[in-house]
């Protein structure tokens, strides 16, 4: 608090300060933006990177704009929890709705993978330099003049517990606690963002609300949010169903929830990451996923036209490795009994994958396409097979046994540890009711290096087995490092 200057001084400074002869030392509250750039981890053509936007003013920030510069050959290839612009190798990134605003002494975050390892240059936050600008000078008080308290910014606010489960009505519902989450998972309506506080939540977390087309529901929060499943625990039924007392160890379950939007948030430290149920149209977006004991993201029980872009899925495997793969489509035949709920078969059809990063550390297949599933599009992400396990022939980057898939434009990768066998390959196992399983799938614009150890960038199984479907992989691919080759079939212009 400023200190009241006595009569005569005051009057004196008064006096000064209309005559233009003394500048007040008094001045508005402001914010004071800095940016981080922190490597999160880093693989043999790329890099991901997590950077914090931090307020050291005395004012909430109501916006903010990080700009850089990628030297030749780096380019940003994914990103989260921001609105990206490029003009040649200068990047602009803005807030989204719901990290703009950073209190004093608080941070928000958002993120970006790397193809190739060049490091940021020219760092700006709303136009000054990211590692802060020149302070501006104090003056220097004079007899009559107190120097004004600097203030001391305030902690970075963590969620605080609150009496109650039950969340406040409304279009938005902001939840800081697991029993608020649980509670707001419970009651969600089309259209409702449920909006995640930075901190960890433990717990079983299940969606069981539809969404709408229209009004879908979303589940939003900054990549310290963090969904942590210490199950499983209780005795459940033979075909995962939510059940009272049971909890399978999830990270995040949506059972017949439909039209969801998960975006920005993490799940670790748990048995499985992300389960889709039988819900269609589940986008999860700038998702991260890692240390889970099996698979990392998994559309099960015809939940169609799901999404899964500009996510982050490393870590998996951790307890079971041959169960350990970083996206699962779909499901085997054999499990069709539990899971298949469409024609007998599990129809998880026209999933895309798109611009995420996989690996390092799948100890399974980076996406397992299973038989059954139709019409999914894989494109544009970076698979690093390092850490593969080999088990349950776990020794590929993505093994498609589904059905007129589009599978362009992705970067592939592997060096030691693991086992590593091809980059690409089809199975055609035989299912009833009978699918022309691991048939019609193309392949485009891929680039693999095989490290000196895979046989083949693309292996094609059979071709007897896809009369008038037959798999097509075209010239536009490349690899490098392979012992046999681009492809054993031939190659499509």
């Amino acid at each position: 608090m400023r200190r009241a200057i006595p009569g005569a001084a005051a009057t004196a400074v008064a006096f000064l300060v209309a005559a233009g002869l003394l500048t007040p030392s008094a001045r508005a509250d402001s914010p004071a933006l800095t940016a981080t750039v922190a490597r999160a981890s880093v693989w043999s053509s790329g890099y991901g990177a997590d950077v914090t936007v931090t307020n050291g003013g005395d004012a909430p920030a109501s916006g903010w704009t990080v700009e850089f510069d990628l030297p030749e050959g780096t380019a940003v290839s994914s990103h989260w929890s921001a609105v990206k612009t490029q003009n040649g190798r200068h990047y602009t990134f803005t807030n989204v709705s719901w990290n703009g605003t950073v209190a004093p002494g608080a941070a928000q975050s958002f993120g970006f993978n790397a193809s190739g390892l060049g490091l940021p240059l020219n760092c700006t936050v709303n136009g000054a330099p990211c590692q802060g600008g020149t302070p501006t000078p104090t003056p220097t008080p004079t007899p009559t003049q107190t120097p004004t308290p600097t203030p001391t910014p305030s902690p970075t606010p963590t969620p605080t517990a609150t009496s109650t489960s039950v969340p406040p009505a409304g279009p938005v519902v902001d939840v800081g606690t697991a029993a608020e989450l649980r509670a707001a998972l419970a009651s969600a309506e089309p259209g409702q963002t449920i909006r995640l506080a930075p901190g960890e939540y433990r717990g079983s977390f299940v969606a069981q609300r539809p969404g709408t087309a229209e009004r879908p529901v979303t589940l939003t929060g900054p990549r310290t949010a963090v969904l942590v499943n210490d199950g499983p625990s209780g005795s459940g039924p033979s075909c995962p169903v939510p059940t009272a007392g049971w909890d399978p160890g999830y990270g995040l379950w949506l059972y017949r929830a439909p039209y969801w939007n998960l975006t920005g948030f993490t799940v670790r430290d748990s048995k499985k990451g992300v389960v889709v149920d039988a819900s269609p149209h589940v986008t999860a977006d700038g998702l991260y996923v890692h240390h889970v004991e099996e698979e990392g993201v998994h559309f099960r029980r015809s939940s169609a036209d799901g999404v899964l872009r500009g996510s982050v899925v490393e870590e998996t495997g951790l307890v079971q490795p041959g169960y350990g793969e970083g996206v699962y489509i779909g499901s085997a035949g054999s499990n069709w009994g539990c899971h298949g709920n469409e024609g007998g078969a599990d129809r998880s059809d026209r999933v895309r994958v798109e611009d995420n990063r996989i690996g390092p550390n799948v100890a399974a297949e980076a996406i397992d396409v299973k038989e059954g599933t139709f019409g999914g599009i894989i494109r544009g992400n970076t698979f690093d097979g390092r850490g593969i396990s080999g088990q349950n022939s776990a020794d590929s980057w993505i093994d498609v046994k589904g059905v007129d898939y589009l599978i362009e434009d992705n970067t592939g990768t592997f060096a030691a540890p693991g086992t590593f066998t091809n980059g690409y390959e089809t199975h055609n196992p035989a299912t009833t009711p009978a699918f022309p399983n691991g048939c019609g799938n193309v392949w485009r614009g891929n680039s693999s290096d095989l490290g000196g150890v895979g046989a083949y960038a693309i292996r094609i199984t059979s071709t007897s087995k896809c009369p008038g479907r037959l798999n097509v992989v075209h010239a536009s691919n490349t690899v490098r490092g392979a012992t046999s080759g681009l492809t054993n079939i031939a190659v499509t212009p």
